[in-house]
């Protein structure tokens, strides 16, 4: 199978995965308290790219891989934010609640934010072909095993929740076979650029932590919403990124700051995780009386 065939397959079980932990109620509990939900999903869809193209200008990255950055910094929420968000002691329903609504409000702003990077850094008439129908057959990808886990899950609720861990870690090890991928067919241009891009990427995940929790709490959000805000801000759909740069794009360079990403957001990611749950547990020990259980 090639690397174009195993995308989507494994872009469908990645999101497969998240389905199978997604519930109506919990969609119903984030529609009734919505708030901790739209400032997440405003900093995904609004601040990000105006961040990450600020950095993008800072390291001074070649047009191609600008493009790339861009389209990582467009895209919504990894799966795996609600396991590093369960880690860190977060809201993890919130986390696989706005994971699906932004996997959807993307295939409106991800398109416009690629065409605008593609303008701004290839110059008029030097864009890369942007496909429209193959952008759409991506999202199907997204959205379907999502709603089909979403039904899984409703059926068989006993059988979701035996086989949610294992698809969970499958989807892991498919999230660093496609990234590991990426890199080794693009080796030479991941070694030449890795410098700016590996910088890029570090500066940019640790940004995104930082108003993926400062932002909430500005706004009151109850610290366990502001969190899974964090880790749902700091991790981005890398899986999803590569698809369109090679599927959609046509352009393998356009995925390396996603596979770089990949690699890269994994320390300031654990860093924050445990950051974060050693001051939940100062705060649980703060509030329980002498003796307690």
């Amino acid at each position: 199978m090639s690397f174009s065939m195993f995308l989507p397959v494994a872009l469908a079980l990645v999101m497969f995965g998240l389905g199978l932990t997604l519930t109506g109620v919990d969609l119903r509990r984030v529609a009734r308290s919505p708030r901790a939900a739209v400032i997440t999903l405003a900093c995904q869809m609004l601040v990000l790219p105006v961040v990450g193209f600020g950095l993008v200008l800072a390291f001074g990255l070649p047009a191609e891989l600008a493009v790339g950055a861009m389209l990582l910094a467009a895209s919504p929420g990894g799966s795996s934010a609600s396991l590093f968000s369960h880690l860190a002691g977060g809201d993890v329903a919130l986390n696989i609640a706005v994971t699906a609504l932004n996997s959807v409000l993307a295939l409106a702003t991800l398109p416009i934010v690629v065409d605008l990077s593609m303008t701004y850094f290839l110059g008029a008439g030097k864009e890369i072909g942007f496909q429209a129908d193959k952008l759409v057959q991506v999202f199907a990808t997204v959205l379907v095993p999502v709603a089909l886990g979403m039904w899984v899950r409703h059926r068989f609720s006993a059988f979701a929740v035996r086989v949610a861990g294992w698809v969970k870690i499958a989807a892991v090890l498919v999230l660093a076979i496609v990234v590991t991928t990426a890199v080794v067919t693009q080796w030479t241009v991941f070694l030449a650029h890795l410098g700016g891009v590996g910088l890029w990427a570090l500066a940019f995940c640790v940004c995104c932590l930082v108003i993926g929790y400062l932002v909430p709490r500005v706004f009151r959000v109850p610290r366990e919403q502001a969190i899974a805000s964090a880790m749902e801000i700091g991790i981005h759909n890398g899986v999803l990124a590569i698809a369109v740069a090679t599927v959609v794009l046509g352009s393998p360079v356009l995925a390396i700051p996603a596979a770089v990403y990949g690699i890269v957001m994994n320390f300031p990611t654990a860093v924050a995780a445990f950051a974060f749950a050693r001051g939940t547990r100062r705060r649980v020990g703060a509030v329980t009386p002498a003796g307690g259980g």
